[in-house]
C-alpha cells in the first residue's frame, strides 16, 4: 500500500471512477487508483479537493492526514469507518480507572521501549567504532534505567516511572548525537518547534507513527483517546501515544540511516523564525522512504491493537449484556 503526498501549489484532486485524478495548474498530471493507497498526506496549502474525494478515500479505508504547511505538524485526520464494538470501549473505560492495571501496563510499555533503545545503541556501536565511548556510556545508562525499572513496585505512582523513562531517553539521544553529523547541530530532543534537522525528522516520524496508531485503534475498535500510561487528556489520543512508545527507538534508528546514507542532507532543510523545516524535495524523499520502512511497524500496531481489542471484548461483552438486559429498546419508547 502506498502514500499519496499532495505537496505542491495549484494542485486539484478529483474523483475519476475508482481513481483520483490529479491536476496542476489546470493540466492533468496523472491518476492514482484508490485501492493502492493506505494514506493520503496533504501539506500543500494550495491543494484543492472536494468532499467527494474525502468521502471516497474514507469509504476505502484510506486515512487522510492534513499537516500544517509551515510547522509540519498534524492538523487533522480523516479516517475511514470505525469498528462499532461498544463492549470493547466499555471495558477499556473501566480499565482506565483501574490504577493497578494502568501501572502494570505502563511498566511493561516502558520496559519494551528501553530494551529497544538498548538494541539500537548496540547497532550504532557496531556501525560507528569511532563513537564507542559515548555510545557505551549511553548503553550503561539504559542498563541502569532497566535495573531501576526491575525494582519498581507496581504500587509506585507513574511519576517515578516517567522519571526512569526520561533518564533513559536523555541517554539514548546522547547516543544519537554521537552518530549524526555534528554540522546538523543535534544536541538532544527539542520540539514545538524542532530547531535542527534531526529533531525535524524525529518529530515528523513520530507524527506519522502516531497516525498509524490512531488508524490501528480505529480499525480494531479500541478507543484511541483512552490511554493507560498516557492518561486521558483533552485533545490527545492517549492510547495511540501508548502504542507507539516501543517503536520510537526504531524511528530514531531510521532517521539516523536516512542521514547516514545522505538520502537527506542539510540542504534539504531551511530555518524559519527558529523552526527547522524540511523542504519540498526532502519531504518527497521522506514520505517515499516512510512508505517502505513503516510496513512492519504498521503490522505490529495493527496486531497489537487487535490483540488488545480481543482481550477487552471478553470483558466488554459481559458488561454490554448486563446493560442491554435492562434496556427496553427503541421499539418500546
Amino acid at each position: 500500500m502506498a502514500t499519496l503526498l499532495l505537496d505542491r501549489a495549484q494542485l486539484e484532486v478529483t474523483c475519476d471512477g475508482d481513481s483520483l485524478a490529479i491536476y496542476e495548474g489546470g493540466k492533468r498530471r496523472g491518476s492514482v487508483p484508490i485501492k493502492l493507497l493506505d494514506r493520503c498526506v496533504i501539506q500543500g496549502a494550495g491543494t484543492r479537493l472536494d468532499s467527494g474525494v474525502l468521502l471516497k478515500l474514507a469509504e476505502a479505508g484510506v486515512t487522510t492526514v492534513l499537516l500544517s504547511p509551515r510547522m509540519q505538524r498534524r492538523v487533522a485526520l480523516v479516517l475511514g469507518p470505525a469498528h462499532n464494538d461498544a463492549g470493547v470501549r466499555l471495558a477499556q473505560s473501566q480499565r482506565v480507572l483501574d490504577d493497578e492495571h494502568c501501572r502494570r501496563w505502563a511498566r511493561d510499555l516502558v520496559r519494551a521501549k528501553l530494551r529497544r533503545q538498548r538494541r539500537v545503541l548496540t547497532q550504532w556501536q557496531a556501525a560507528r567504532a569511532d563513537a564507542r565511548k559515548p555510545l557505551v556510556d549511553a548503553a550503561a545508562a539504559i542498563d541502569r534505567a532497566l535495573e531501576s525499572l526491575q525494582g519498581l513496585a507496581v504500587t509506585q505512582d507513574l511519576a517515578q516511572l516517567r522519571g526512569i523513562e526520561g533518564a533513559a531517553a536523555r541517554a539514548h539521544f546522547s547516543g544519537l548525537a554521537a552518530v549524526v553529523p555534528p554540522a546538523l547541530g543535534f544536541e538532544g530532543r527539542n520540539r514545538r518547534p524542532p530547531r535542527d534537522p534531526v529533531n525535524a525528522l524525529l518529530s515528523l516520524g513520530y507524527t506519522m507513527l502516531h497516525v498509524e496508531a490512531v488508524q490501528a485503534c480505529q480499525r480494531s475498535g479500541v478507543d484511541p483517546l483512552l490511554g493507560y500510561y498516557h492518561r486521558p487528556s483533552f485533545g490527545r489520543e492517549s492510547m495511540a501515544c501508548d502504542l507507539i512508545e516501543p517503536l520510537r527507538p526504531q524511528v530514531d534508528n531510521w532517521v539516523w540511516e536516512l542521514l547516514r546514507d545522505r538520502r537527506l542532507r542539510a540542504d534539504h532543510f531551511s530555518s524559519d523564525r527558529g523552526a527547522c523545516l524540511l523542504g519540498k524535495a526532502g519531504r518527497s524523499i521522506f514520505y517515499a522512504a516512510w512508505a517502505a520502512e513503516s510496513l512492519p511497524w504498521r503490522r505490529w500496531l495493527r496486531s497489537f491493537a487487535s490483540g488488545l481489542a480481543r482481550e477487552l471484548r471478553t470483558a466488554g461483552d459481559g458488561l454490554l449484556t448486563a446493560m442491554t438486559d435492562n434496556d427496553f429498546g427503541d421499539e418500546d419508547r
